[in-house]
């Protein structure tokens, strides 16, 4: 994994504007234009803000949301959830845990063995396609 940032100041000077905006602030891009709701190749997907694995392609999967989406997290401790009830809605929001970075929200109305779709914004992840899980 990456160095760590401590300061918001840090975090600025690592990550994108969008990144940014996404992994710190909690924001949102808009559906169909994040680098990797169309992905098809094979690897790990990390998060942007610490290097954490957090995704295998082998569950990502089309679920026409515009964003991409994964059926399963690669263990029970890489994803935080916390309920969110901004935008007059009721939703799981979904972080990294090592460093609380917004990946975006989980739906139970994903494909089976789960049930779960881990709807996630392309800004938060780095596909690494030499890690194959």
């Amino acid at each position: 994994m990456t160095d760590m940032p401590e300061t918001e100041s840090q975090w600025k000077d690592k990550l994108t504007p969008e990144q940014y905006q996404v992994l710190r602030q909690g924001g949102t891009e808009r559906a169909f234009t994040g680098r990797y709701w169309d992905e098809k190749s094979n690897g790990v997907y990390r998060c942007a803000g610490c290097g954490e694995k957090l995704f295998s392609s082998d569950t990502k999967y089309e679920s026409h949301s515009g964003w991409p989406s994964f059926f399963a997290a690669l263990g029970d401790d890489v994803i935080n959830e916390e309920q969110d009830r901004s935008y007059g809605m009721v939703r799981t929001e979904i972080k990294c845990a090592n460093c609380g970075g917004h990946l975006g929200h989980v739906f139970e109305d994903g494909p089976q063995p789960t049930g779960l779709r881990y709807c996630v914004n392309s800004a938060s992840l780095d596909l690494d396609e030499t890690h194959i899980d």
